[in-house]
């Protein structure tokens, strides 16, 4: 079987205790609000990718840039393996677009965020951007009977060496 690899990024933006996310409508995929981001193109790097995924889809441009965790989605059956590549900006350039093509823009308190409609695996990540080190989510998906057949994930926090 052919294996099919898809690199994706996303990038939550925090400032002042609020984060922006995108409020998807049901006909660009996963509605609901979610952080900005989408699929690297070849040959870029990926947090190249993730810039550029913000500043199309918001008019930032993410100036300090952290790379929080790998999110990934296999599907057996077909050969499919996305993987997300996740990201914090804690600064920024530009302005909002007056017209984002993803969906209306919003600053939102980072307590009140998960109140907002969202899909249950942005919900489930969302907290993982704000925490110390880094994550790895994994999904093996049965395609056919719409259910996970493996769900690892794993957290790994950065160790201070004394010398």
């Amino acid at each position: 079987m052919k294996v099919n690899h898809e690199l994706y990024t996303m990038c939550m933006i925090e400032k002042d205790d609020k984060v922006l996310l995108i409020n998807r409508p049901t006909k660009r995929g996963f509605p609901g609000y979610i952080a900005p981001g989408g699929k690297v193109d070849y040959p870029e790097s990926i947090v190249d990718g993730a810039i550029r995924e913000v500043r199309e889809e918001t008019g930032l441009i993410v100036t300090d840039i952290i790379y929080k965790g790998l999110a990934e989605y296999c599907e057996p059956e077909t050969g499919l393996r996305s993987m997300v590549f996740n990201y914090l900006a804690t600064s920024f350039e530009g302005e909002l677009l007056e017209h984002p093509p993803e969906g209306e823009l919003l600053w939102i308190e980072k307590d009140k965020a998960l109140e907002l409609p969202m899909q249950d695996w942005f919900r489930s990540r969302f907290p993982l951007f704000f925490q110390l080190g880094t994550f790895e989510i994994s999904l093996v998906w049965d395609k056919e009977h719409q259910a996970a057949i493996n769900s690892i994930e794993k957290y790994y926090v950065e160790r201070v060496m004394s010398t």
